[in-house]
């Protein structure tokens, strides 16, 4: 998908203002420079017949933003600087918002679980300066919320009042991409339900709209299956660290209520060691040692998908999981399988010499009957790349890849003709820059090195070494965070305010996206999330944040 942006700005900004605080930056936008506060009565009507509850929901949310982010501008002086402009300004005493004619009324809910490129999240926002009344209308509740979201973040706080300095505001806005997401592994680290809840909270907030949930791998199986618990009871670290089909249920509606389709992921055949707890005979080389021998990471142990048995009991794991899962997209995984295991597997290498096939043979039949199960459940296969670079499997044209390893594959595989969502572990990996965390090792980095900043995933070229054919096959992409130096303790600020770089690139285009101007505004998010709970890191010294541009280098 290539995207067509406009961007007009009525008036040119001499310091940052709100329209510097709005993230992801609108993809048409007219601003002025009248204040304009709200009034004490200042309610949201919902001109919507039968409004779903969760628009409700999301309406009284906004409300209470607004009088609760207690957010002052980030100039110097803050909010005592438009004191004069607040005392003589108009009151805003309503938002009204409303579908387009003809538009059918569903629940946010619905809409961002639909096909990825069915979504309709865009919306216009029209704030006049006389305090006459706001307009906010879309052809969606789902477009409805992204515009409740922008609105939000169009005021500040000073001495009991809410306000903008720019009005009249004007927006016509929509995503460049359909797919903004963040991936979380929850199994080498336990995450409880509550920070999950706070993550989608903070991705809702910069329009991120897909969560790419890694729950299970090699180290720990914290994922309850009706009918397969005892992946989870020989598997999770403790009966603590689980997530049950009552938990998986409320945050996929959480998620949905907040625009977010909730994409589960059980890497396979590769990062099943922990299967061998509960199924010792379906996993080569479990435990193996040296484990670097065996896997990328310790612990050693990957399916047997040779095996009949194998075969069946991973398709109907993952049909149980389409059924947890209402998402019309479900990752396989597909990643960093270790060759050498199988070489030194009898079970494997028996049944080969058996039955005259080689390891590659055994795998395409493995991805196509679990890919099977999967479609007859109504769901689209993820892959990560090496399914399509490294292996030789038959994958239906509408399987999705995930390109990690480099970006420099992207190209590789649009030439195959699939669709990719970017994860360039050089540009999106949250985890990269930690340091090296096997033990014994005190000289090692991480493999990824260097740290990611937000400036570096922000650059990124999305269609770059593309053909015009080849980016329509661009869906858009998302940071990741492997968690084996990350918690519950450092999860906020690992992830934000960096997460919404691409947020930002996937939603606005590459064409409006500009590190200089860009960073006032990611100040804004970050304060702005504090604010509200989620504890996001500092870019720079709050004296540089105050002034915009003062720490440039060539300042």
């Amino acid at each position: 998908m290539v995207p067509t942006l406009a961007f007009a700005c009525a008036a040119v900004l001499a310091s940052f203002s709100s329209v510097d605080a709005l993230w992801p930056l609108p993809t048409g936008l007219s601003v002025g420079s009248t204040a304009l506060r709200l009034s004490q009565s200042f309610d949201i009507t919902v001109d919507v017949q039968g409004a779903p509850d969760d628009l409700n929901a999301a309406v009284n949310r906004t409300k209470s933003q607004l009088w609760n982010d207690k957010l002052e501008r980030l100039v110097v002086g803050r909010g005592s600087v438009d004191a004069d402009a607040i005392s003589n300004a108009a009151e805003l005493t309503s938002l009204t918002i409303s579908l387009a004619d003809g538009a059918t009324v569903r629940s946010i809910s619905e809409e961002a679980i639909d096909a990825l490129e069915s979504r309709d999240d865009s919306y216009t926002l029209s704030i006049p300066e006389t305090g006459s009344g706001a307009v906010l209308k879309a052809n969606s509740t789902l477009g409805l919320f992204r515009g409740l979201t922008t609105f939000s973040q169009l005021f500040y706080y000073y001495n009991d009042n809410v306000y903008t300095i720019e009005a009249p505001i004007d927006i016509t806005d929509k995503p460049a991409y359909p797919y903004r997401g963040l991936m979380l592994d929850t199994s080498r680290n336990y995450f409880p339900v509550e920070d999950l809840e706070r993550t989608l909270d903070a991705m809702s907030w910069v329009k991120i709209n897909n969560f790419h949930w890694h729950v299970v791998d090699s180290q720990s199986f914290p994922l309850q299956i009706p009918g397969f618990t005892d992946l989870a009871e020989k598997g999770a670290y403790s009966s603590s660290m689980v997530y049950t089909p009552d938990d998986v249920s409320h945050l996929v509606s959480y998620a949905a209520e907040r625009g977010i389709d909730v994409i589960v992921e059980m890497d396979t055949p590769g990062h099943t060691a922990i299967v061998s707890e509960a199924h010792p005979e379906y996993v080569a080389c479990a435990g193996s040692a040296p484990w670097a021998s065996s896997a990328n990471e310790p612990p050693a142990g990957q399916l047997r998908f040779t095996e009949p048995a194998v075969v069946n009991f991973t398709a109907d794991v993952f049909t149980a999981l389409s059924k947890m899962f209402p998402s019309k997209l479900l990752s396989t995984g597909g990643d960093e399988l270790n060759i050498n295991c199988y070489d030194q597997d009898e079970v494997t290498q028996g049944t080969l010499n058996k039955t005259g096939k080689t390891l590659e043979q055994a795998l395409d039949s493995f991805t196509q009957a679990t890919h099977s199960a999967l479609a007859q459940a109504g769901k689209t296969p993820i892959v990560w790349e090496e399914m399509v670079l490294d292996h030789n499997v038959t994958l239906s044209n509408e399987t999705v890849i995930m390109v990690w390893i480099s970006s420099d594959n992207v190209a590789a595989v649009a030439k195959k003709g699939f669709k990719i969502v970017h994860s360039a572990s050089d540009y999106f990996y949250l985890d990269c820059g930690g340091g090296g965390w096997v033990g014994s090792s005190p000289s090692t980095n991480s493999w990824c090195d260097p740290f990611k900043t937000w400036q570096k995933s922000y650059t990124f070229d999305p269609t770059a070494n593309l053909t015009a054919e080849e980016s329509q096959l661009i869906l858009g992409g998302q940071h990741l965070l492997w968690t084996e130096q990350s918690g519950p303790e450092n999860l906020d600020p690992t992830v934000w305010p960096r997460a919404a770089s691409s947020a930002e690139l996937f939603w606005s285009g590459p064409a409006l996206t500009n590190v200089s101007s860009a960073l006032p505004r990611l100040h804004d998010v970050a304060y702005r999330m504090r604010q509200r709970g989620v504890k996001a890191i500092s870019l720079q010294p709050l004296w540089c944040a105050l002034r915009p541009g003062a720490c440039d280098v060539s300042a």
